[in-house]
Protein backbone atom coordinates (compact mmCIF):
# COMPACT_ATOMS: atom_id res chain seq x y z
CA UNK A 1 0.00 0.00 0.00
CA UNK A 2 1.20 3.47 -0.85
CA UNK A 3 1.12 6.67 1.20
CA UNK A 4 -0.14 10.11 0.18
CA UNK A 5 1.06 13.08 2.22
CA UNK A 6 -1.48 15.92 2.31
CA UNK A 7 -0.72 19.52 3.28
CA UNK A 8 -3.12 22.47 3.47
CA UNK A 9 -1.57 25.91 3.11
CA UNK A 10 -2.03 29.64 3.03
CA UNK A 11 0.95 32.02 2.91
CA UNK A 12 3.44 29.39 4.09
CA UNK A 13 6.36 30.40 1.85
CA UNK A 14 8.75 30.52 4.81
CA UNK A 15 8.07 26.91 5.82
CA UNK A 16 6.61 24.89 2.98
CA UNK A 17 9.86 23.90 1.25
CA UNK A 18 11.34 22.31 4.38
CA UNK A 19 8.04 20.55 5.11
CA UNK A 20 7.78 19.05 1.64
CA UNK A 21 11.48 18.17 1.55
CA UNK A 22 10.90 16.05 4.67
CA UNK A 23 8.26 13.94 2.88
CA UNK A 24 9.91 13.30 -0.49
CA UNK A 25 9.82 9.62 0.48
CA UNK A 26 6.02 9.50 0.08
CA UNK A 27 4.35 7.95 -2.97
CA UNK A 28 2.49 11.21 -3.50
CA UNK A 29 2.31 14.74 -2.10
CA UNK A 30 -0.97 16.66 -2.34
CA UNK A 31 -1.04 20.38 -1.47
CA UNK A 32 -4.33 22.27 -1.15
CA UNK A 33 -3.84 26.03 -0.94
CA UNK A 34 -6.53 28.53 0.01
CA UNK A 35 -5.38 31.56 -1.92
CA UNK A 36 -1.84 32.38 -0.84
CA UNK A 37 -0.55 35.81 -1.81
CA UNK A 38 3.09 34.82 -1.35
CA UNK A 39 5.20 32.18 -3.14
CA UNK A 40 3.65 29.17 -1.40
CA UNK A 41 2.07 27.67 -4.51
CA UNK A 42 5.14 28.19 -6.69
CA UNK A 43 7.38 26.59 -4.08
CA UNK A 44 5.02 23.65 -3.62
CA UNK A 45 5.04 22.98 -7.36
CA UNK A 46 8.79 22.37 -7.17
CA UNK A 47 7.99 19.25 -5.13
CA UNK A 48 4.73 18.00 -6.64
CA UNK A 49 2.38 18.52 -9.55
CA UNK A 50 -0.54 17.80 -7.24
CA UNK A 51 -1.14 21.38 -6.09
CA UNK A 52 -4.71 22.67 -5.92
CA UNK A 53 -6.06 26.13 -5.08
CA UNK A 54 -9.56 26.49 -3.63
CA UNK A 55 -11.51 28.66 -1.20
CA UNK A 56 -11.12 28.14 2.53
CA UNK A 57 -13.99 26.08 4.07
CA UNK A 58 -12.37 25.51 7.48
CA UNK A 59 -9.55 23.31 8.77
CA UNK A 60 -11.37 19.98 8.92
CA UNK A 61 -13.17 20.46 5.60
CA UNK A 62 -9.99 21.47 3.79
CA UNK A 63 -8.10 18.46 5.14
CA UNK A 64 -10.92 16.18 3.98
CA UNK A 65 -10.74 17.76 0.53
CA UNK A 66 -6.99 17.09 0.44
CA UNK A 67 -7.56 13.46 1.38
CA UNK A 68 -10.24 13.10 -1.31
CA UNK A 69 -7.78 14.34 -3.95
CA UNK A 70 -5.14 11.76 -2.99
CA UNK A 71 -4.62 8.62 -5.05
CA UNK A 72 -3.63 6.46 -2.07
CA UNK A 73 -5.95 5.38 0.76
CA UNK A 74 -3.36 5.76 3.51
CA UNK A 75 -2.88 9.44 4.28
CA UNK A 76 -0.23 11.22 6.32
CA UNK A 77 -1.53 14.71 7.11
CA UNK A 78 1.26 17.25 7.55
CA UNK A 79 1.14 20.94 8.50
CA UNK A 80 3.47 23.38 6.77
CA UNK A 81 5.30 24.12 10.04
CA UNK A 82 6.06 20.43 10.68
CA UNK A 83 8.86 18.10 9.60
CA UNK A 84 8.94 14.31 9.30
CA UNK A 85 12.25 12.94 10.52
CA UNK A 86 13.89 10.00 8.69
CA UNK A 87 13.13 7.81 11.72
CA UNK A 88 9.44 8.68 11.62
CA UNK A 89 9.34 8.22 7.83
CA UNK A 90 10.77 4.70 8.19
CA UNK A 91 8.25 3.90 10.91
CA UNK A 92 5.34 5.14 8.80
CA UNK A 93 6.45 3.10 5.79
CA UNK A 94 6.93 -0.05 7.88
CA UNK A 95 3.53 0.39 9.49
CA UNK A 96 1.64 0.72 6.21
CA UNK A 97 3.65 -1.92 4.35
CA UNK A 98 2.33 -4.56 6.73
CA UNK A 99 -1.33 -5.26 7.37
CA UNK A 100 -2.33 -2.60 9.90
CA UNK A 101 -5.10 -3.63 12.27
CA UNK A 102 -5.71 0.00 13.23
CA UNK A 103 -7.53 2.49 11.02
CA UNK A 104 -5.34 5.38 12.21
CA UNK A 105 -2.18 6.08 14.18
CA UNK A 106 -1.25 8.82 16.59
CA UNK A 107 2.19 10.44 16.36
CA UNK A 108 4.00 12.20 19.23
CA UNK A 109 4.82 15.80 18.32
CA UNK A 110 7.68 17.83 19.75
CA UNK A 111 7.77 21.63 19.41
CA UNK A 112 10.82 23.86 18.91
CA UNK A 113 10.43 27.18 20.74
CA UNK A 114 12.68 29.69 22.49
CA UNK A 115 15.81 27.92 21.29
CA UNK A 116 15.08 24.33 22.34
CA UNK A 117 12.87 21.30 21.89
CA UNK A 118 10.08 21.35 24.47
CA UNK A 119 9.43 17.96 26.09
CA UNK A 120 7.52 19.28 29.08
CA UNK A 121 4.21 21.13 29.76
CA UNK A 122 1.03 20.33 27.81
CA UNK A 123 3.12 20.49 24.64
CA UNK A 124 4.59 17.01 24.91
CA UNK A 125 4.00 14.34 23.79
CA UNK A 126 1.05 16.18 22.15
CA UNK A 127 -0.08 13.04 20.31
CA UNK A 128 -1.69 13.85 16.97
CA UNK A 129 -3.63 11.49 14.68
CA UNK A 130 -1.81 12.03 11.39
CA UNK A 131 -1.56 8.63 9.69
CA UNK A 132 -4.96 7.23 8.75
CA UNK A 133 -6.91 5.15 6.27
CA UNK A 134 -9.26 7.59 4.55
CA UNK A 135 -11.78 4.78 4.00
CA UNK A 136 -12.24 4.50 7.77
CA UNK A 137 -11.43 7.97 9.10
CA UNK A 138 -12.11 11.61 8.37
CA UNK A 139 -11.48 15.03 9.87
CA UNK A 140 -14.14 16.65 12.05
CA UNK A 141 -14.41 19.96 13.89
CA UNK A 142 -15.90 23.41 13.49
CA UNK A 143 -13.32 26.17 13.86
CA UNK A 144 -10.26 25.00 15.78
CA UNK A 145 -8.61 21.88 17.22
CA UNK A 146 -9.90 19.65 14.46
CA UNK A 147 -9.54 15.92 14.99
CA UNK A 148 -9.86 12.62 13.16
CA UNK A 149 -13.00 10.55 13.72
CA UNK A 150 -12.01 6.90 13.28
CA UNK A 151 -14.18 3.92 12.44
CA UNK A 152 -12.05 1.33 14.19
CA UNK A 153 -9.03 1.33 16.49
CA UNK A 154 -6.24 3.88 16.71
CA UNK A 155 -2.66 2.75 17.13
CA UNK A 156 0.45 4.68 18.18
CA UNK A 157 3.78 5.43 16.53
CA UNK A 158 6.87 6.17 18.60
CA UNK A 159 9.06 8.63 16.69
CA UNK A 160 8.49 12.37 17.02
CA UNK A 161 6.97 14.68 14.44
CA UNK A 162 8.88 17.96 14.62
CA UNK A 163 6.86 21.16 15.02
CA UNK A 164 8.20 24.68 14.39
CA UNK A 165 5.11 26.45 15.67
CA UNK A 166 6.31 30.00 16.45
CA UNK A 167 9.06 32.32 15.26
CA UNK A 168 9.17 34.15 18.59
CA UNK A 169 6.98 35.25 21.51
CA UNK A 170 5.29 37.95 19.41
CA UNK A 171 4.28 35.32 16.85
CA UNK A 172 3.13 33.07 19.68
CA UNK A 173 0.90 35.86 21.05
CA UNK A 174 -0.62 36.52 17.63
CA UNK A 175 -1.46 32.83 17.30
CA UNK A 176 -3.00 32.76 20.78
CA UNK A 177 -5.21 35.74 19.89
CA UNK A 178 -6.40 34.10 16.66
CA UNK A 179 -7.02 30.62 18.05
CA UNK A 180 -8.77 31.79 21.22
CA UNK A 181 -11.25 33.69 19.04
CA UNK A 182 -12.03 30.45 17.19
CA UNK A 183 -12.16 28.43 20.41
CA UNK A 184 -14.51 30.88 22.14
CA UNK A 185 -16.87 30.90 19.16
CA UNK A 186 -16.84 27.11 19.02
CA UNK A 187 -17.64 26.84 22.75
CA UNK A 188 -20.39 29.48 22.52
CA UNK A 189 -22.10 27.72 19.61
CA UNK A 190 -21.87 24.42 21.53
CA UNK A 191 -23.75 26.00 24.44
CA UNK A 192 -20.80 26.50 26.78
CA UNK A 193 -20.89 29.55 29.05
CA UNK A 194 -18.32 31.28 31.26
CA UNK A 195 -18.50 33.39 34.40
CA UNK A 196 -16.06 34.75 36.93
CA UNK A 197 -15.22 31.25 38.19
CA UNK A 198 -14.06 30.08 34.75
CA UNK A 199 -12.21 33.30 33.92
CA UNK A 200 -10.42 33.51 37.27
CA UNK A 201 -10.12 29.83 38.14
CA UNK A 202 -9.08 27.96 35.02
CA UNK A 203 -5.90 29.94 34.16
CA UNK A 204 -4.10 29.37 37.50
CA UNK A 205 -4.89 25.66 37.31
CA UNK A 206 -3.60 25.59 33.74
CA UNK A 207 -0.34 27.22 34.87
CA UNK A 208 0.14 24.75 37.73
CA UNK A 209 -0.63 21.80 35.46
CA UNK A 210 1.91 22.97 32.89
CA UNK A 211 4.66 24.15 35.20
CA UNK A 212 4.41 21.60 38.03
CA UNK A 213 2.43 18.52 36.98
CA UNK A 214 3.72 18.46 33.38
CA UNK A 215 7.30 19.34 34.32
CA UNK A 216 7.70 22.84 32.88
CA UNK A 217 9.81 23.65 35.94
CA UNK A 218 12.53 21.37 34.55
CA UNK A 219 12.98 23.75 31.60
CA UNK A 220 13.71 26.73 33.85
CA UNK A 221 12.78 30.12 32.40
CA UNK A 222 11.66 28.57 29.11
CA UNK A 223 9.23 26.30 30.95
CA UNK A 224 7.95 29.22 33.02
CA UNK A 225 7.32 31.37 29.95
CA UNK A 226 5.52 28.59 28.07
CA UNK A 227 3.44 27.64 31.12
CA UNK A 228 2.45 31.30 31.55
CA UNK A 229 1.50 31.67 27.88
CA UNK A 230 -0.50 28.43 28.01
CA UNK A 231 -2.38 29.81 31.03
CA UNK A 232 -2.91 33.09 29.17
CA UNK A 233 -4.44 31.10 26.29
CA UNK A 234 -6.95 29.61 28.74
CA UNK A 235 -7.73 33.03 30.25
CA UNK A 236 -8.27 34.64 26.85
CA UNK A 237 -10.44 31.77 25.62
CA UNK A 238 -12.84 32.09 28.54
CA UNK A 239 -12.73 35.90 28.53
CA UNK A 240 -13.74 35.91 24.85
CA UNK A 241 -16.49 33.38 25.55
CA UNK A 242 -17.78 35.67 28.32
CA UNK A 243 -17.61 38.60 25.88
CA UNK A 244 -19.70 36.70 23.32
CA UNK A 245 -22.31 36.08 25.99
CA UNK A 246 -22.44 39.79 26.75
CA UNK A 247 -22.70 40.71 23.10
CA UNK A 248 -25.54 38.24 22.57
CA UNK A 249 -27.60 40.16 25.15
CA UNK A 250 -27.11 43.55 23.50
CA UNK A 251 -30.45 45.17 22.62
CA UNK A 252 -31.24 45.45 18.93
CA UNK A 253 -30.75 48.89 17.42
Amino acid sequence: MGISVTVITKNEAADIAAALESVRWADEIVVVDSGSTDETVAIARRFTERVFVRDWPGYAAQKNVAASLATQDWIFSLDADERVTPQLADEVRRTVSGTPDAAAFKVPRVTWHLGQWIRTTDWYPDRQTRLYDRRRARWTGAYVHEGVAVDGTTGALTHDLQHYAYRDIADHLETIDRYTTYAARQMFEAGRRAGLLEIAGHPPFAFLRNYIAKGGVRDGAVGFVISTLNAYYVFLKFAKLWELQRQSKRPAA
